[in-house]
C-alpha cells in the first residue's frame, strides 16, 4: 500500500490509571475515525511521569506484559478500531523492571515487544533507577501498512538507532515520548533541539518521523518542583518538513498521511544508503 495515514497523540495525565488509559482509548478511536491506520501514544501514558524522584515504592507500577492494564486496554481498542498502537509501558519480567513497548497490530495481537536502549539519567529523568537497560535490540515490525520502526524517548537523540531501524526495513520511525524543562536549568528549552534531531533522522534515512509527547505540569511527591512536559508533538514527511504539529498548550491527535512510494523513491534517488561506507565505521562501535 502507498499511502498510510497516521497519528500522534498529545496529552496530559494525572495519577490516575484508569482516567489515563480511557483517555488513551478515547482519542485512539478519534484518530481512527479521521483515517488513522496506526496510531501512537506517548511513553508511559498509564501515569505521571515517576522518573523524576527515586522511590521503591513506585516499582509496583510495573506488570507484566499479560497483565499490565495499559496493553491490555490497548489490545482491545486496536481491534476495535482495526488500528497499529505501539504501546509504551512500565515492564516487570521476574526480578527485571524494563521502559517497555508493546507493537500491537489492528487485530487487537501483540507482535512483540521492545525494550528501551538508551536509559537517561539526570536531574528530572532518574531512569536508570527504575529501568534496565533493553536487551531486544532494535526491532521493526511489518505492518498492512509498510514496516515501522520504534524508539522509546531518550533513543531518539541517537541516529545510530534511527539508521539501524532503516537498515533493518524500516519505512517509518515512530517515537513516544515524555521530555520536558530541565530542573537544573530554568533557561534551558530543549523543545527546538528536540524536534531538529529527529527530523535529521527523517533527513539522513529519507522517511517519515512521528514523535507524540505529553504536555502539562506533574509533580511527585517528593520532587523539589513539578516537571513542565512541553508538547510539541510532529509528523513530518521523508524531508523533514512538518506536516503536522501542534503547540505547548493543545491536546488531541496529529493526524497525516503518508506517502510511502514516494519516500522510497526518493531515498533510492538520495543514494544515502547505496554510499554508505561500514569498513570506515569501525570507530562507531567502539567503547573508548
Amino acid at each position: 500500500m502507498s499511502k498510510v495515514t497516521v497519528a500522534a497523540l498529545q496529552l496530559a495525565f494525572s495519577d490516575d490509571e484508569a482516567a489515563n488509559i480511557a483517555l488513551v482509548e478515547e482519542n485512539v478511536a478519534k484518530a481512527a475515525a479521521r483515517g488513522a491506520r496506526i496510531v501512537l501514544p506517548p511513553e508511559l501514558f498509564e501515569g505521571p511521569y515517576f522518573c523524576t524522584v527515586e522511590d521503591e515504592a513506585l516499582f509496583a507500577r510495573a506488570r507484566p506484559i499479560g497483565e499490565h492494564p495499559a496493553v491490555l486496554a490497548m489490545q482491545r481498542v486496536a481491534k476495535t478500531q482495526g488500528v497499529y498502537i505501539p504501546v509504551s509501558f512500565f515492564e516487570r519480567d521476574g526480578q527485571h523492571h524494563y521502559n517497555s513497548l508493546a507493537m500491537i497490530d489492528d487485530e487487537g495481537e501483540v507482535m512483540g515487544v521492545y525494550r528501551k536502549s538508551h536509559i537517561p539519567d539526570g536531574p528530572g529523568y532518574e531512569e536508570k533507577y527504575y529501568f534496565r537497560p533493553g536487551n531486544t535490540g532494535f526491532r521493526v515490525w511489518e505492518t498492512r501498512y509498510g514496516t515501522i520502526g520504534v524508539g522509546i524517548c531518550w533513543d531518539q537523540w541517537y541516529p545510530e538507532v534511527a539508521r539501524a531501524m532503516a537498515l533493518m526495513g524500516a519505512e517509518l520511525l515512530f517515537y513516544p515520548t515524555a521530555i520536558g524543562t530541565e530542573p537544573y536549568d530554568a533557561e534551558l528549552d530543549t523543545s527546538r533541539m528536540w524536534r531538529r534531531a529527529m527530523q535529521g533522522h527523517a533527513v539522513s534515512n529519507c522517511m517519515p518521523v512521528i514523535a507524540a509527547n505529553r504536555i502539562g505540569e506533574e509533580a511527585m511527591p517528593g520532587c523539589a518542583g513539578p516537571q513542565r512536559f512541553y508538547g510539541h508533538s510532529f509528523i513530518t514527511d521523508e524531508w523533514g518538513d512538518l506536516v503536522s504539529d501542534v503547540e505547548d498548550w493543545q491536546t488531541g491527535a496529529l493526524v497525516a498521511t503518508l506517502d510511502l512510494a514516494q519516500a522510497r523513491r526518493h531515498r533510492a534517488g538520495m543514494g544515502f544508503f547505496r554510499d554508505r561506507r561500514p569498513d570506515l565505521y569501525g570507530r562507531l562501535v567502539q567503547d573508548i
